[in-house]
């Protein structure tokens, strides 16, 4: 998913020095950002005061919308670098494109991952004829320093492993969760888990103390150490913590995020993750020239042009603001 903000800001990244070492609890509320002709997102990285959650650093929370009569999500051509994306649903489908060839329907629960490296470029629609609801959430993970030229590559994963207990569902979606590992490839210490709770659950998630954690509220109603969330929020935790009492206060879903603190400082300007402003010129030169990034073939439309760099000098200035 791109970021489709015309006057896209700077987000300077990274870094260990803005890491809160000791359990929070610091509930984040989303800005509301139109993503085409009839979706609205929420997101929630980055934030006000808190840009990264390990190596996460970006999350729009979208739906559910009923696009019945409506086109659905319609994001045009776009590019990519130093990032992985990771789409996630709980209703409806999306039909990702990208430069390499991959076309692939991403359906509830499924993972999609891609893995930009040095330059990708796709597009994500909605299929025509699609499902009435649309409903999920599209994440990227910043890629460390030896990692973040890697070739460019596409991977769908339909069967993810699950822990279960009585009422509560945690599926596996990115790196390790009490045992069960996803097969999404990871360049970093990183956890992502899309929990479900019925009406009345309490579960106790087993923590990595050396990570930091964040819960995005999905749906429904839950009480996250002893915090109530509702649909659109997320609750940092900070590190510290070897587990996690979660409540249903309804039938709610969540996304659990975690990860060892980001080491280093980055640079993320509209689809690209850098280190200096060069880097980051000289991409959008890449892709306004047609260079790099490929061709996203199939898709019905224009590819997305880049917004305006910002007037002032981009340089990594840490986690938080």
């Amino acid at each position: 998913m791109s970021n489709l903000d015309r006057q896209a800001t700077l987000s300077a990244c990274g870094g260990r020095g803005f890491v809160a070492a000791e359990p929070v609890r610091e509930l984040l509320t989303p800005r509301h950002v139109r993503l085409g002709e009839s979706t609205e997102v929420r997101r929630l990285l980055p934030n006000l005061g808190r840009r990264m959650i390990g190596a996460w650093a970006f999350v729009d929370h979208y739906g559910p919308d009923d696009i019945a009569d409506e086109p659905g999500m319609q994001v045009p051509p776009h590019p990519h670098m130093g990032l992985q994306t990771v789409s996630w649903l709980h209703d409806g489908e999306v039909l990702h494109r990208d430069s390499l060839g991959s076309l692939r329907t991403i359906r509830p629960r499924e993972l999609g991952l891609m893995t930009s490296g040095r330059a990708i470029s796709h597009s994500e629609e909605s299929p025509k004829p699609h499902a009435r609801y649309l409903h999920g959430a599209q994440l990227w993970v910043a890629l460390p320093d030896a990692h973040r030229n890697v070739e460019p590559h596409f991977e769908h994963h339909a069967n993810l492993p699950t822990v279960t207990a009585p009422g509560f569902t945690a599926t596996v979606i990115l790196g390790e969760l009490d045992g069960a590992r996803s097969p999404g490839t990871t360049y970093s210490p990183i956890v992502g888990a899309d929990l479900a709770l019925a009406h009345g659950t309490g579960a106790s998630l087993p923590l990595d103390p050396d990570f930091e954690y964040a819960v995005l509220s999905m749906s429904g109603e839950a009480h996250v150490d002893g915090v109530p969330v509702t649909p659109g929020t997320m609750l940092y935790l900070g590190c510290g913590r070897t587990e996690l009492p979660l409540r249903g206060e309804s039938d709610a879903g969540l996304m659990l995020l975690g990860g060892e603190p980001f080491e280093e400082e980055v640079l993320m300007w509209w689809n690209f993750m850098g280190r200096s402003q060069e880097e980051i010129e000289q991409a959008r030169r890449d892709w306004t020239e047609g260079s790099r990034f490929g061709e996203v073939k199939g898709y019905d439309g224009a590819r997305l042009p880049a917004p305006t760099l910002p007037p002032v000098p981009m340089k990594p200035r840490g986690r938080v603001r």
